[in-house]
């Protein structure tokens, strides 16, 4: 794929800037929510069947509706798709707060709330990823990808404490006016950047399920997307473990004091923002490939080291190198898709990437809590590693991955220094499907 130059978009930094301000804005009073919600019902119940249900509400129809949200995000304005998901989600979040307001506290409620804010979610994820590239010129798209992961590990590190001196303070309706505040402001900074209609190479649009059928035809049949879309799924599951059960670990083997679990997710946070903040300039070193394929790695690696480790600092050095790792896996595997799907596919491409982001947690919580019932969490840190292992390989010894292990060791910075893409390498036998 060819490289837009800078110049072509002269006010792209205006228009990502506007844009990465309101989805922080709206983001912040989406976590504010999410943590008072999970605490409210925590504190209230104290029931673990509320909170698998609240769960089950809270992503499984933004899994559903993300197979839809990427055809949208092909056939409408993107900026107008974003803009409806984030109104719809503060009209329920305000309708919900007036009947809180109003003393009614039944747990329907909420789990309603939860389950329109999810199908919000599964309508701007796909549009979010797809109108990047509309507005950022293709050589500065990893750089602002990695800004974008810097956002969401600020708003992580950020968002506990000030959800917890409001819940402290205020009501949980006072907390869900909050967040109809910053969408309201989300919105009216995304209204500000000037996004057209993607031009459609497929032909005229045909039904819905025609162009969800194309789409899924693409996928499949793309070597590098089914490629990454398949390794992207199986680490997502696996690294589960490291994300949620180390917490666990934490309580069991070296303390129960709250400081201990406060560095823990610090450490994560910060190697999170770190990475995320630099990758623009350290991740132009490799090529996208060895990027995914080396955080992938360094996922297993991380997972059985700190299934070993016995001193809590080293364990939390551990922590901090797989934050450190999620962007460097999840930057360049949304660019290498931003870079080599075509932009009318781009919604469907990235809605089948959310479906897998949606449903990899409660999947792997399926697998990895049960199993941290019976043995050690050492245990399963160490097997989830071995595991992730195992995938690699895989995914190497495939003919998609080969090629995959070529471009990256033939290319160091291919979009710099004027070599062909390896995503361009890994997708070249791929024939135009129509819709």
């Amino acid at each position: 794929m060819t490289t837009e130059p800078t110049t072509d978009r002269p006010r792209w930094r205006r228009d990502t800037a506007l844009f990465l301000s309101g989805q922080m804005v709206s983001l912040f009073g989406s976590m504010l929510v999410q943590y008072a919600v999970m605490w409210y019902l925590t504190l209230t119940t104290k029931d673990g069947a509320v909170l698998a249900l609240s769960t089950v509400f809270g992503f499984l129809p933004q899994a559903i509706v993300s197979i839809f949200g990427g055809v949208w995000a092909d056939r409408h304005n993107r900026k107008l798709l974003i803009i409806g998901a984030d109104a719809a989600i503060a009209a329920a979040t305000l309708a919900l707060a007036l009947l809180m307001f109003a003393g009614n506290r039944e747990l329907w409620l909420i789990y309603a709330a939860l389950a329109v804010r999810s199908v919000g979610a599964g309508i701007q994820t796909p549009a979010v990823g797809a109108l990047l590239p509309q507005i950022v010129p293709t050589d500065r798209l990893l750089a602002i990808n990695g800004l974008t992961q810097t956002i969401q590990a600020g708003m992580m590190l950020v968002g506990p404490p000030v959800a917890a001196v409001l819940y402290a303070t205020l009501p949980l309706a006072a907390i869900l006016s909050v967040d109809v505040v910053t969408a309201a402001i989300g919105i009216g900074l995304l209204a500000l950047v000037p996004v057209s209609k993607v031009v459609r190479t497929e032909g005229a649009p045909t039904g819905y399920f025609t162009d969800l059928a194309a789409g899924f035809r693409y996928v499949v049949s793309h070597p590098l997307i089914r490629w990454l879309l398949g390794l992207y799924a199986v680490v997502m599951v696996l690294a589960v473990a490291p994300s949620f059960l180390t917490p666990l670990m934490v309580a069991r083997t070296f303390g129960e004091e709250v400081w201990k679990l406060t560095v823990l997710e610090l450490s994560f946070s910060i190697g999170m923002m770190l990475a995320g903040a630099t990758i623009g300039v350290w991740g132009k070193r490799f090529s996208r490939m060895t990027l995914i394929i080396g955080a992938s790695i360094g996922f297993g690696a991380l997972s059985i080291a700190m299934g070993l480790s016995t001193n809590l600092w080293v364990f939390f050095g551990f922590m901090f190198l797989t934050g450190v790792a999620v962007p460097a896996f999840s930057t360049p595997s949304m660019t290498v898709l931003q870079e080599a799907v075509e932009p009318d596919r781009q919604g469907r491409v990235f809605g089948f990437f959310g479906i897998v982001a949606a449903t990899a947690m409660p999947i792997g919580m399926a697998v990895f809590g049960p199993l941290a019932n019976v043995r050690s969490v050492e245990f399963v840190l160490i097997a989830a590693g071995l595991a992730t292992f195992v995938v690699a390989a895989i995914a190497l010894a495939l003919p998609s991955g080969r090629r995959a292990l070529r471009a990256a060791s033939d290319h160091t910075d291919p979009l710099s220094h004027g070599h062909a893409d390896p995503a361009a390498e890994l997708s070249e036998s791929q024939p135009p499907l129509g819709g």
